[in-house]
């Protein structure tokens, strides 16, 4: 079978690579019952891409990419087995069953193995405006990729260096299907244009960068403006000076303030929970963040990057609230790690579809004025995080303000915490969100957090 073919190629095919998909998953079901298998899964992707690179004008990289696969997983009872293949052939698939027929026959029952209960399969399919594929060759992101970096050498004298630019288009097709007689599929494209670039001099030399990324070309910001505001963020953070070491207010750009959704994501999924593993343990109705706090998943969102109306094994996904008034609703739980916790899967094998926090303040100048004196956070480092006592201590750059104004750079310091009590001081959440990641989060201010200045 054929890689996924290229816009560039010729017409868009893609449902007819994903009805082949289908009929590979179809095959393979069937292979694993007639090998007595009591419940089977698997899945099917093939996906292409193009990425380039360049530096100083001059190309570093062009690299395109195809991929095809299938990953099944027999169940004999409560015996579970694995394994996958890059090759759809006959011969290979027949191998490959064979081969996770056999693990399951060797390891041992595990209660919470299995599919998960076939009444929550999902129903009602449909797609959410992901699949835009982009006629893009090489010698046109080549071309992109080096108008975006110039733009930003271009920006500022001081601009002498770069780490290159970037430009990438993907698209993927996927099918999901198991003995339970569900078939779901899925397309989405992405695309992404990226800048890293160096301002200053010798020992003052700062680096930061900017990229855009979007399920459509059309959402991507222009490459010259990704090339400035590269350049802007560069400069910004020349000539960083010493802050005091203390308690103070702590502002997340919406960059970072994802990072605290992520901890809180991770501390409340279903592995860390059954392994014991979490400084949320038993929380479940607890008061965590203030009472106008909510985080509410969105899995039918057009364009967003997580829509999807099943997860990963086939459950129908559906809109729910992770935190509302400040209380969490519910764990983040598949079916395995539902049934190690005697509860019910949330329909998050795979992960969380669309999180969106509400927002109680507007944009980052206002969240700014708002703040008066502290810390703005615009990059972390490192990864003191202990996801058992919820300990928080990172390395951490950005600027420092004065009368809610921007008044220099900071580098070199580290923040620290307890991310129990940070929840509970978070402040205000801003309006102005960042649409390259499915956690669809303003800036969060922090009341308070220690503060630990470079010497």
């Amino acid at each position: 079978m054929d890689a996924v073919t290229s816009p560039k190629q010729g017409t868009d095919d893609s449902r007819q690579r994903i009805a082949a998909l289908e009929e590979v998953a179809r095959r393979a079901l069937d292979l694993c019952r007639a090998r007595g298998a009591s419940q089977a899964e698997v899945s099917c992707s093939e996906e292409q891409g193009l990425n380039v690179g360049v530096r100083l004008g001059e190309v570093e990289t062009v690299e395109a990419t195809r991929d095809r696969g299938v990953a099944l997983t027999v169940y004999f009872g409560q015996r579970k087995g694995s394994a996958s293949t890059a090759d759809l052939r006959e011969d290979s698939l027949v191998a490959t069953v064979e081969q996770a027929c056999a693990i399951a026959r060797y390891t041992e029952d595990d209660p919470a193995a299995g599919l998960a209960d076939p009444a929550l399969m999902a129903t009602t399919l449909r797609e959410f405006d992901s699949w835009h594929p982009w006629a893009l060759d090489a010698d046109e992101a080549v071309e992109i990729a080096l108008a975006c970096e110039q733009a930003g050498r271009d920006a500022d004298p001081r601009i002498d260096n770069s780490d290159g630019a970037s430009v990438g288009s993907g698209a993927a097709v996927s099918v999901y299907a198991n003995s339970h007689g569900f078939v779901g599929s899925s397309r989405e494209t992405h695309h992404s244009v990226g800048c890293a670039l160096i301002a200053g001099e010798g020992e003052a030399m700062q680096r930061d960068g900017w990229y855009t990324f979007a399920l459509s070309r059309a959402d991507l910001q222009a490459p010259v403006t990704v090339g400035r505001e590269a350049a802007r963020r560069a400069l910004a953070r020349l000539d960083p000076r010493p802050v005091p070491t203390g308690t103070m207010p702590v502002l997340f750009s919406a960059e970072m303030a994802r990072s605290l959704v992520g901890h809180l994501l991770g501390a409340v999924s279903g592995g860390a929970l059954y392994r014991r593993a979490s400084f949320l343990l038993d929380s479940l109705g607890e008061q965590l963040f203030p009472d106008w706090f909510a985080i509410h998943e969105q899995p039918f969102l057009p364009r967003g990057l997580r829509s999807s109306s099943f997860d990963a094994e086939g459950v129908a996904t559906r809109e729910s609230a992770l935190v509302d008034g400040g209380v969490l609703q519910r764990y983040v739980l598949g079916s395995y790690s539902a049934r190690k916790l005697g509860l019910g899967t949330t329909g998050n094998a795979g992960g969380v579809h669309n999180l969106e926090l509400a927002a109680n303040a507007g944009d980052l100048a206002s969240m700014l004025r708002d703040m008066g004196r502290g810390l703005l956070v615009t990059e972390l480092m490192g990864q003191g995080v202990n996801s058992v006592t919820g300990d928080y201590s990172r390395g951490a750059a950005g600027f420092w303000v004065e009368n809610g104004v921007i008044v220099h750079a900071v580098d070199g310091i580290t923040i620290a915490g307890n991310l129990r009590e940070m929840f509970r001081n978070i402040q205000a959440v801003g309006s102005e969100w960042d649409p390259r990641s499915h956690i669809r989060t303003g800036p969060i201010l922090l009341q308070r957090m220690t503060v630990a200045g470079a010497e």
